[in-house]
This record gives structure tokens, sequence and C-alpha cells, in this order.
């Protein structure tokens, strides 16, 4: 691959999970891989820089030592995200915006800083690591889910507004992979002793075991690479044909029947 072909690419939460295996992919096709996360990480091929997403000056000077060392930032994948699970009678405010602060306002921040750098140079990808719980309610991963749907909403405003400056937005939605994810899930702890207690514990215990069985986070990265090299982006794409149909259905179906189908699958 010239330099010319190589892209520089900026992934976010690159230290584990699919932001790893993504990070490795691109470096392992020849582009030029930065990963910004909170703690540095050795990974052949990928520049890590330490980086709190929802710390805007720590955004602001990583994004400009990148560009200082390339001259150019092609695709940013906003991946950084993390979840807690309970019920919402329960959740503490502080733990619902904690999670936005990383899940939708820190891809807001990333992205903040990167747009003026694409405006300039009149290109750029912009790819979101979203999920189908962003469509599909999950009971105790409510504020999780409600996450994902601010971040696809936000993505297609986002879409509208910058395509006058040839910088595309894609949001990619994964289904069940098996990631660390799903061990470093936080719960809430009001949860323990309430009337709540052992629902949660069934729902929950069902999701991980459906996480660990779920796709190798390579699959996500092949995925996210393929885009990244159309020409035209998609709105969204679905990771999986399992989740494709799943995603087909809840938009014919009505929603009573929907959330029946969920319950069932849950609760």
């Amino acid at each position: 691959m010239n330099n010319k072909e190589k892209k520089v690419v900026v992934i976010t939460g690159a230290s584990s999970g699919i932001g790893k295996e993504v990070a490795k992919f691109f470096a392992k096709n020849g582009h030029i891989v930065y990963g910004l996360s909170r703690r540095t990480f050795i990974e052949d091929g990928v520049i890590s820089l330490s980086c709190d997403v929802t710390d805007e000056q720590q955004v602001e000077k990583s994004i400009q030592d990148i560009y200082n060392r390339e001259n150019k930032i092609d695709i940013l994948i906003n991946n950084a995200g993390f979840g807690i699970s309970g019920s919402i009678e329960n959740q503490q405010i502080k733990e619902i915006e904690d999670m936005f602060k990383v899940n939708f306002l820190g891809a807001v921040n990333v992205t903040q800083k990167v747009l003026p750098i694409m405006r300039k140079q009149k290109f750029g990808k912009i790819i979101n690591t979203s999920s189908v719980a962003g469509t599909i309610p999950i009971p105790f991963q409510s504020f999780y889910s409600a996450t994902k749907s601010s971040l696809d909403i936000w993505a297609m405003a986002l879409r509208l507004e910058v395509k006058q400056f040839n910088i595309q937005v894609c949001n990619v939605l994964v289904g069940d992979t098996k990631t660390s994810f799903t061990s470093i899930r936080q719960k809430t702890q009001k949860d323990k002793g309430s009337v709540y207690e052992e629902v949660v514990k069934k729902s929950i215990s069902k999701m991980e075991r459906d996480e660990q069985n779920g796709k190798d986070p390579i699959t996500v990265a092949k995925v996210m690479y393929k885009i990244s090299k159309m020409k035209r982006l998609p709105v969204t794409k679905v990771v999986g044909l399992e989740y494709k149909l799943i995603m087909f259905l809840q938009k014919i179906l009505p929603k009573k029947f929907m959330l029946f189908i969920v319950n069932k699958l849950y609760m």
C-alpha cells in the first residue's frame, strides 16, 4: 500500500473488545491507526494515546497531536462505551450520567474536535459503534439502550449537517458479541435485596450468556473496514443476518407484539 492509499484512522475505546479488534484489523491492512483509550496499551501497528473521551482538553490535545503528526484524519471510529445493568427504579442518576457521558457525549466530544480538520481537508468518514439495543428496548439495560438510541438520532442529524463538506457518517449496529464488555458491565447495587433482584439476575444472566455465545468481534471489525472502503456510506449497517432480520421485523410488527417477544426472551 502506497502512502496515498494509507488512511489515518482514529479509534476510541481501542484498548479492548470491539475497538481493539477494529484497530488491529485496520493496522493489519496497512493503515495508520491511533487508538484512544483511558489507559495506554501495546498492540502491533497501533499508536496508543491516553485520552478520556469525556475530557474536552484531553480530546483536543490528542486530536491536535495526531493532526500535527499526520496532517490529516481520514476516518474517525467512535467506539468508546460501557454498560450498567439494573432496574429503572433503582438506577442511580450518577450511573446514568456516567454512561451518557461516555457512550453519547464522548462521541460528540471527539467528533466536534475532528470536524474542523475534516472540513478543512474537504473529506472524512465517521463511523459510530451503535447497538441493536438502541432500537430494541432491553429490560434492565434501558439506559444503555437510551445512550445508543441517542447516538443513532444524533448521527443521522450529523450526516445531514456535514454532507456539504464531503464528510460521511454511518452507525454500525452490533448485536451480541463475545468481548470483555460482558465481564466489566457494572450492576446497580440498589437492586440487591429489592423486589427486582431475582428478575434482574435472570434477565442479565440470559443476556450475558447470549453475549458470550455471540459473534467474534473480528466480524464487526471486518464490517467496519468494508464500510470505510465504500464510496458512499450507508446510514446504518447491521452486523449479522439474524440481526438484520430482527431489525426488519421490528419495523413491520406492532410494537406491542415486539415488546411481547422481548418480554418472553428476557423476563
